[in-house]
């Protein structure tokens, strides 16, 4: 079941789905889920209609759904949908698209 046909997000705002961080150092060291941080990257999922601006008209979302993007650490709000955790946030909470 795909969580875009589950939430739809209003406005500006965009959901998405934390990727999981690599578990291993580079020396292989395995890093404990305690000592772990929160992924700052992520799938889009699903858009909002887009930004309204000043003069009414609506600005359309940068991103698209699959794109993967960086995050600010604290961005969003967490909300868990069909046993998944996802984040919502605004569009501007999107620091950078990763292409390739």
């Amino acid at each position: 079941m795909s969580a875009k046909t589950n939430i739809r997000p209003l406005r500006d705002r965009v959901v998405v789905r934390r990727l999981e961080e690599e578990r291993k150092t580079a020396g292989g060291i395995v890093i404990p889920d305690t000592a772990k941080e929160k992924p700052m990257m992520g799938i889009v999922i699903a858009l909002g209609s887009g930004r309204v601006l000043d003069n009414g008209s609506v600005q359309e979302p940068v991103v698209q759904v699959n794109d993967k993007v960086l995050f600010g650490k604290y961005a969003g709000t967490e909300v868990e949908l069909n046993g998944e955790t996802l984040v919502v946030m605004r569009e501007d909470d999107i620091l950078a698209v990763i292409e390739g």
